[in-house]
């Protein structure tokens, strides 16, 4: 026989290790060489196995790893592997025991990693309880004006209701639904195998009930049997003011009817905005841009711009370059939590005459050579840097 390996070696861990450690390695390397888990070398594995378990039957009792600490294996000899305790593969079950109640809770946990504590029987499956119905989405396209101020609609919305005949049961009137036969009220049908560790049991949903436990002898006529009916209904939404690009609005109990005694699912109602002609949005405040004439912009005027509320009079400042924001406070989209609105900006643009008269050619000739020695600081200080970064001559 082959020197066996050190106990603490095995499992990977050092001699002052704890209690907690050693279980925490332990169940480690026994999920790593479970032999169902390895089924490309199951025989290297069940090795694998039988050695983590020994060290582990040992070094998780107390006075055994007392034992080892002091003796090491000479401590054990004549025992055979204690008491036979590590050769229990294929005898079906573990050849009587593990070493205490340390080695037991540990392959307790194990068990219940790998089969969902299922070693050894099976667990009663709890019988299938109410379901919430599913959520369904809407997707509504409103005008810009509509997401600003919001409004009521009415929507047509086709879902799947209980069956009012048989209240959702499936079964007709004056009937029950029934215990299934096959799955005995479970929903699920046990399998069990033999394996090296003992009994093993596996649970499928039932095929006859699909895991309902019942079955319908006398479906109802309405629904066949399903417990659900296909209807449209008109359902009221409001949209609140200020809603954005994206907003959805949930609407209680509008979906899906739930099964078993469930409540419904929710309606999900998806905001997307038109665009506007005029205005763009930034958040709660709206944009807008005005057109404006060369002599507006220079001798400035009163002009009327649009607002989600109508016309305005707007001052245009003499003087006033294009590209410039001006604001008006309170212009602009309600807030959609609490009192308020945001501001509209507007953004002038100044337009340079077309197709002009010889009359109109001649006037801003003179306007030139009037204005000719009293150039715009902004536009002197640019040309001075261009000469300054290309030289007098143009070249770099």
């Amino acid at each position: 026989m082959s020197e066996k390996r050190d106990y603490y070696e095995v499992l990977g861990v050092d001699k002052n290790a704890s209690d907690a450690d050693i279980k925490k390695a332990f169940k480690r390397l026994a999920r790593k060489y479970h032999p169902d888990l390895n089924r490309d070398d199951p025989k290297t594995a069940e090795e694998k196995f039988k050695e983590v378990n020994e060290a582990y039957s040992v070094l998780s009792d107390p006075k055994k790893r007392q034992q080892y600490d002091q003796f090491g294996q000479a401590a054990f000899d004549g025992t055979g592997g204690m008491g036979g305790g590590f050769g229990g593969f294929g005898q079906g079950g573990f050849g009587g025991g593990f070493g205490g109640a340390g080695a037991a809770d540990g392959f307790g946990d194990i068990f219940d990693m790998f089969f969902g504590g299922a070693a050894g029987g099976g667990r009663r499956a709890r019988q299938p309880g109410p379901e919430r119905g599913s959520d369904l989405r809407y997707d509504l396209e409103i005008s810009f004006e509509e997401a600003a101020f919001g409004k009521d609609v009415e929507l047509r919305i086709p879902r799947t209701d209980n069956c009012e005949t048989c209240h959702g049961t499936g079964a007709a009137p004056g009937t029950s639904p029934e215990t299934c036969p096959e799955c005995h009220g479970t929903g699920q049908k046990q399998t069990v195998r033999n394996t090296p560790f003992g009994r093993m049991v596996n649970a499928t949903t039932c095929s006859r009930c699909h895991g309902t436990g019942k079955i319908v002898t006398h479906p109802c006529k309405d629904c066949h049997g399903t417990g659900k009916k296909r209807a449209t209904h008109t359902i009221k939404v409001h949209i609140p003011k200020g809603v954005d690009q994206g907003s959805r609005v949930r609407v209680a109990g509008a979906g899906e009817a739930g099964t078993r005694g469930g409540s419904n699912g929710d309606l999900y109602v998806y905001i997307f905005i038109k665009p506007h002609k005029f205005f763009e949005r930034q958040g709660y405040d709206v944009t807008v841009e005005v057109p404006i004439s060369f002599v507006q912009a220079a001798l400035g005027d009163t002009v009327q711009v649009p607002t989600l509320d109508g016309l305005v009079d707007l001052k245009i400042p003499a003087g006033i370059q294009p590209g410039t924001v001006l604001r008006i406070k309170n212009r602009g989209v309600p807030y959609l939590r609490g009192s308020g609105r945001g501001d509209q900006h507007v953004r002038i643009k100044v337009l340079t005459p077309r197709n002009l008269s010889a009359k109109q050619k001649d006037l801003l000739k003179e306007f030139g050579e009037i204005s000719g020695n009293n150039v715009n600081p902004e536009q002197k200080t640019f040309f001075d840097k261009i000469k300054d970064f290309f030289g007098r001559d143009g070249k770099r």
